[in-house]
């Protein structure tokens, strides 16, 4: 990091005899005005002095980082070849720069538009792997406890002698538990691994997935998992590639595992009492493809706990619905941002308002709605936000929004007389933590550098 005094045009000094020596702050200044010029016309310039001055465009994790230069005026090349190219210059001196448009309200990418350049480049450590495996070991057995007392209810219903017996010996019988186990994972690990193999394509630092085990209180053993991302997106394009392939590689084991869940368990009449599974637009076709009917019907439904596979597969759905509301920093916050730009921050009150509309269908979303208060209106923002998609691109965008659509359920578990009945373990009001939790988990730790 080097101090730079404030140097503009104007205040370089004129040809003379015996002119002092040329400072190397001087040097780096003049340097970084000849890179910024080779792919912008500058028609305004300013230099801080400020020791820990830091841009407002700023990624909320390299606010750390000093701002050295802002240049206001026209790019003289595409945005993005012209920030690959500055980038590959502004490496050599440890910097990096944020391109962005002088009016965010305007749509055209000709200008006019704002360079910032900062001190300090992005280029964490690697992590050790053995606490990703640690944790993923624990969560396995979190799920297959899950999946094993799935089993043994189901057992119950045809012999609750043997049921009994197998509760006794609870532990020696968890490999009971490998469908749901092996189902969710799956899911879960696909969602993750598709972040991960997105941001390393485009070359960012990014951890492997950490899960988060839930045993005894949750009625899915997990609160889910997440990557964290610790370098900042270079663009929009980067932005919606990380975003959206996590829920769309989830989603494409997640609907399989359903409809080969659904296929095994049956039908059976609707009784009070209890919690109820909710219906998103997908899932009530999935179940109609598979009976051949509409269910719930008034008198029967399926009995999702009569599958470990089916259970899996509902529970992969709501985990990708979860992830994609577009708000902030969950995924559908950052397909929103990469699709529309700054103009996704006008949609956070009319989004938040249907959150808190959503509390008065079920409670479940209270912690929801208080988590976007805090983090809502936080979004990856990428470090070239004048580069706009492109059209495929802007196609996947449109899709994951689509399928956002397609698989909330806006009342997820919900009491007997609201809609149709789900009979799993009981956890009491604790095993509701799973759908809240994974607010949490985006929020905190999500796209973290």
């Amino acid at each position: 990091m080097f101090n730079e005094p404030a140097i503009s045009r104007d205040d370089q000094p004129v040809a003379r005899l015996n002119l002092p020596p040329v400072s190397k702050e001087e040097l780096i200044v003049n340097d970084i005005r000849q890179m910024v010029a080779d792919v912008f016309m500058i028609e305004k310039e300013t230099f801080t002095t400020e020791e820990r001055a830091a841009p407002d465009s700023l990624p909320p994790a390299l606010l750390e980082n000093r701002l050295i230069a802002t240049f206001e005026g026209r790019l003289l090349l595409d945005s993005e070849a012209a920030y690959d190219r500055l980038d590959g210059q502004l490496a050599g001196i440890n910097h990096f720069a944020i391109f962005r448009k002088a009016n965010p309200r305007r749509d055209e990418t000709a200008g006019p538009h704002v360079v910032q350049i900062v001190s300090g480049r992005i280029n964490p450590k690697p992590r050790p792997w053995w606490p990703n495996l640690l944790l993923f070991l624990a969560t396995l057995f979190s799920v297959l406890i899950v999946g094993t007392d799935l089993a043994i209810q189901e057992i119950a219903r045809v012999s609750p002698l043997l049921a009994i017996r197998l509760s006794n010996n609870f532990l020696t019988e968890l490999w009971r538990g490998l469908p749901y186990a092996l189902g969710i994972l799956l899911i879960l690990g696909s969602h993750e691994l598709g972040h991960y193999f997105a941001a390393r394509r485009h070359r960012l630092a990014v951890t492997l997935p950490y899960f988060i085990p839930l045993p005894f209180i949750s009625l899915f053993g997990t609160m889910g998992a997440f990557i964290q991302l610790r370098q900042p997106m270079r663009n929009r394009k980067m932005l919606l590639d990380v975003g959206a392939a996590g829920p769309l590689a989830g989603l494409l084991f997640a609907i399989p595992i359903l409809f080969i869940g659904l296929a095994q368990a049956p039908l059976q009449p609707i009784t009070p009492g209890g919690l109820y599974e909710g219906d998103s637009l997908l899932y009530a076709a999935a179940k109609t493809i598979t009976y051949g009917r509409f269910v719930p019907d008034g008198r029967v439904d399926v009995c999702i706990n009569c599958s470990q596979l089916a259970w899996a597969g509902w529970t992969g759905l709501l985990v990708t619905a979860l992830n994609l509301i577009p708000i902030g920093q969950l995924d559908g916050g950052h397909v929103l941002y990469a699709l529309i730009g700054d103009h996704a921050r006008k949609l956070y009150f009319p989004l938040l308002a249907v959150m808190i509309a959503l509390v008065f269908v079920t409670d479940v979303w209270l912690f929801w709605v208080l988590l976007l208060l805090i983090f809502g209106r936080m979004h990856a923002t990428p470090l070239d936000s004048i580069t706009p998609l492109d059209n495929r691109r802007r196609a996947v965008a449109v899709l994951s929004l689509v399928v956002f659509v397609l698989i909330f359920v806006p009342a997820p578990l919900s009491p007997a007389e609201v809609t149709q009945p789900l009979r799993l373990p009981p956890g009491g009001s604790a095993s509701l933590l799973p759908l809240i939790a994974p607010a949490a988990i985006v929020c905190l730790n999500r796209f973290r550098r």
